[in-house]
C-alpha cells in the first residue's frame, strides 16, 4: 500500500462525513490509497451514520470503518488502526494523519506524497492548514522552550521581538521548508521512521502528540517539512471545543497533563522546572497589565491557577500517563 490515511472521528460525525467528501476524487488519484476511519467512542447512532454514508456515496471501496469505545483519545484511536495496517502483509509506505475537521483541497494528497518520495531523509511532513475564512494557521513552528513560553505568557510586543529568533512561530514560507514541527491537523509520515520511533505515545492523550512525535523522529535523523503546496482547510478545537469561540472555556486539564508529560519525558526534571517558571512568571505579569492597562480579558478561566496545579511544583516529577476524562465520566455515570 502507498498510503494510508487516517482519521479519527469523536463527536464530529458531520465534519467527518464532509472530510470523506472532500477526499473522494482525490484519494484515487494515488494508487495504492485507502482511508482507515476510526470511530473513536462518540456513541449514539454515530457509527450508524457513517457506515450509511460510506454506502450511500459509494465510499466501500476505499473507506474502511473502525469502531472502538470508550474514547482513547486522538493517540489511541490513531494507533488503534494504524497498529495493524504496519503488521499486516501489505503495510503502507506513509500514513498521513488526518483531523476530522478538515477539508482536503485539490493536489493536497499528491503533494505530500511527491515531496517525501523525493526526499528520502524526511520522515515527516506537514500540509498548509487555512482557516473557513483563508487565513494561514500559524504552522510551521520550532519546538517551545523556556523564552517561548516565558513569550507566550507576557504577551508584551517588544519582549517578543527581542525573542523572535527563538519565536515558537516560524515565517510563513513560499516554498517548502525544514522545520521543528508541524500540526498533527495534517501530517504525513514514513512508515520506516515509525518503525524506528514507534507510534504515537499513546500516554499523551490527545495534545502534544505532533511536537513528540517529530521531536522524537529529529532525534533518531529524520527531518520535518512544511509543504505548502499541499492544503487543507482546518475548522479547528471541534472535537475538544477549545478553539472556536470568542472566550474559551477553561482549558481541560488533560491539555495540562500532555504539556507536563511531553516535557518530562523529553528534556527532563531540571528543564521542565524551568519552563513552567518562565510561562507562570510571564503570564502572571501579563494577567497584572491587563488589569491595570483595562485590557479586555478573552483568556480562558483560570489559567494561572491551571498551570501552577500542573506544574512539576505541585504535579511531581514522575512521568505519567494523561487521565482519559472519558474513564471519569463512565465511573459517574456507573
Amino acid at each position: 500500500m502507498k498510503l494510508l490515511v487516517v482519521i479519527v472521528s469523536y463527536r464530529v460525525t458531520d465534519l467527518t462525513i464532509d472530510c470523506l467528501r472532500s477526499l473522494a476524487g482525490k484519494i484515487q488519484r494515488i494508487p495504492g490509497a485507502k482511508v482507515a476511519l476510526c470511530e473513536n467512542g462518540t456513541g449514539g447512532d454515530a457509527a450508524d451514520r457513517l457506515r450509511q454514508a460510506i454506502k450511500e456515496n459509494g465510499w466501500g471501496s476505499w473507506v474502511d470503518l473502525t469502531v472502538i469505545y470508550p474514547n482513547r483519545g486522538f493517540t489511541g484511536g490513531n494507533n488503534t488502526v494504524i497498529r495493524p495496517a504496519l503488521e499486516s502483509p501489505d503495510p503502507p509506505e506513509y500514513v498521513l494523519l488526518l483531523n476530522a475537521d478538515t477539508l482536503v483541497k485539490e493536489c493536497a494528497l499528491e503533494s505530500l506524497v511527491a515531496f517525501i518520495d523525493s526526499h528520502p531523509k524526511v520522515g515527516v511532513a506537514g500540509s498548509m492548514l487555512i482557516s473557513p475564512d483563508g487565513v494561514v494557521e500559524g504552522t510551521p513552528f520550532r519546538f517551545s522552550g523556556i523564552a517561548t513560553e516565558f513569550d507566550r505568557g507576557l504577551r508584551l510586543g517588544m519582549v517578543s521581538k527581542l525573542l523572535s529568533p527563538w519565536s515558537s512561530v516560524l515565517p510563513k514560507p513560499g516554498g517548502p521548508f525544514r522545520a521543528g514541527w508541524v500540526s498533527g491537523a495534517s501530517l504525513i509520515l514514513r512508515r520506516t521512521m515509525l518503525e524506528q520511533i514507534g507510534l504515537l505515545d499513546e500516554g499523551l492523550y490527545t495534545y502534544f502528540d505532533d511536537l513528540d512525535i517529530c521531536l522524537r523522529g529529529r532525534r533518531a535523523g529524520w527531518e520535518t517539512w512544511y509543504v505548502p503546496e499541499s492544503q487543507v482547510i482546518h475548522l479547528g478545537g471541534a472535537s475538544t471545543g477549545l478553539t472556536g469561540q470568542r472566550r474559551m472555556s477553561r482549558v481541560p486539564p488533560y491539555w495540562y497533563q500532555a504539556r507536563l508529560r511531553y516535557f518530562l519525558k523529553n528534556y527532563g526534571p531540571i528543564y521542565t522546572a524551568l519552563v513552567d517558571i518562565a510561562f507562570i512568571s510571564g503570564y502572571a505579569i501579563w494577567r497584572l497589565r491587563r488589569r491595570i492597562q483595562r485590557k479586555p480579558d478573552t483568556d480562558p478561566p483560570h489559567v494561572l491557577v491551571d498551570s501552577i496545579r500542573h506544574s512539576v511544583f505541585c504535579a511531581g516529577l514522575k512521568v505519567r500517563v494523561v487521565e482519559n476524562p472519558v474513564f471519569r465520566e463512565i465511573a459517574v455515570q456507573s
